[in-house]
């Protein structure tokens, strides 16, 4: 596989991209995804979505680059970074709506 630079994606570039339904209220855009291995993606937070609770198989790390989402730790604003390890677990919402640029290692395994 190549390497695949995405330039102004930071910048208000990610605006412009194709987003697919993902989960209720979430949409997604995926920039890396293989077979196995790890995953890169846009999702977009409609206001009041969620996630369940659900286990971090490997690495998650998210970027908010518009919006606000939260977890039971904390609300996070644009400019955050969040890293959750392998092991973990959390439920995530977007009381207002959000945009994040979201990694993981594994799929995670939703608990509830």
């Amino acid at each position: 596989m190549e390497q695949r630079a995405f330039a102004g994606l930071l910048n208000d570039g990610w605006k412009d991209l194709p987003f697919e339904p993902f989960r209720d209220g979430v949409e997604v855009h995926y920039l890396w995804q293989q077979e196995s291995g790890p995953v890169w993606a846009f999702l977009r937070y409609e206001a009041g979505a969620s996630v369940p609770r659900h286990l971090h198989k490997g690495l998650e790390t998210i970027i908010v680059v518009e919006g606000s989402q939260s977890d039971q730790n904390g609300r996070y604003e644009v400019g955050t970074v969040i890293c959750n390890p392998e092991g973990t677990y959390h439920d995530v919402w977007s009381e207002d709506g959000c945009v994040v640029l979201i990694q993981w290692a594994e799929p995670v395994e939703i608990l509830s």
